[in-house]
Order: C-alpha cells, then sequence, then structure tokens
C-alpha cells in the first residue's frame, strides 16, 4: 500500500526530512571530492572543533566503543581530515583535531546546508521557517533533561 506524503505521521516525516537534507549534502559534498565523508564524521567533526578531543571524548558523544573510534580516526587520519597530536595536559595522550581538509570539508558542510535550509524557506517562507525552528528547539529543550551534547549522535 502506498502512502502520500500528506499521509505520513510526524516521527516519519521529521526522519524523511533529514535523511533527503543528509542525503543531498553528502552528494554535493561527493561532488566536491569529500566522497569518503559520512554522516557520522560530521558529527564526529563538530565534537572535534574547536580545540580537538581525545578518542574516549569522541567514543562517549558518538555511542560508540574505544576500538570503533580508533579505527574512525584511523581512516579519516589515513584519508587527511584529522591527526593526533600530544594532548597539552597530558603528554602521555593523544588529541585529535582536525585537518586543513577536515576544516574545508566542515566549511563546505556549513554552505551546502544553508543552501538547503535557504531552499526550504523558499518552500515554506521566512516565517514559517523561524516558527518552525522555534518549535523544534522548544521541544528539543524541553524533552532532553541531559546536556545536548549527550544526545546529538548518528542515526545508525
Amino acid at each position: 500500500m502506498d502512502q502520500t506524503f500528506n499521509e505520513l505521521d510526524l516521527t516519519s516525516l521529521l526522519s524523511l526530512s533529514f535523511s533527503t537534507l543528509i542525503t543531498e549534502l553528502h552528494d554535493k559534498l561527493s561532488e566536491l571530492g569529500f566522497e569518503d565523508i559520512r554522516p557520522a564524521h560530521g558529527f564526529m567533526f563538530k565534537r572535534i572543533l574547536p580545540n580537538g578531543a581525545t578518542g574516549i571524548e569522541l567514543a562517549e558523544y558518538l555511542g560508540i566503543s574505544k576500538q570503533a573510534i580508533s579505527k574512525m580516526v584511523d581512516s579519516l587520519e589515513n584519508s587527511g581530515y584529522v591527526t593526533r597530536k600530544t594532548h597539552p595536559t597530558d603528554k602521555r595522550g593523544k588529541i585529535i583535531v582536525l585537518t586543513e581538509r577536515g576544516l574545508a570539508v566542515m566549511k563546505a558542510k556549513e554552505e551546502i546546508v544553508a543552501e538547503i535550509e535557504q531552499r526550504w524557506i523558499e518552500n515554506i517562507g521566512t516565517e514559517r521557517m523561524q516558527m518552525l525552528k522555534e518549535d523544534l528547539t522548544t521541544f528539543v529543550t524541553k524533552e532532553n533533561t541531559e546536556k545536548l551534547s549527550s544526545n546529538i549522535r548518528p542515526v545508525w
């Protein structure tokens, strides 16, 4: 049975909106030469900015194991997006920071998302877009008692 968009529940509409945005974002990033970037990488990069992060911090943020983070960091380091540096306060530890390529993909991501958001504004209008943002912010704020960073994770 085929459903029309008008028949979808709110959860499906939110999921579809997010999926549509992420698909377009990654298609455009790929066109710009960032074809090896995945949604989870964007969440990781956001945590790394602005001052770097340890592997443990990244694992906790993404809700995955230290071993999985280590493999992800190895892959991103081999692709030139991140590098490991000596931790500024614990010389035995390492901190992961973005390279110029990592910063470039984040800049491209911001520009692409701004273009997508502008198109959404053209579809529903500035006032309704602002209301949508305010309503979603209210919902997220009231429904989440923990700090925001612990709840922003990729949907696998």
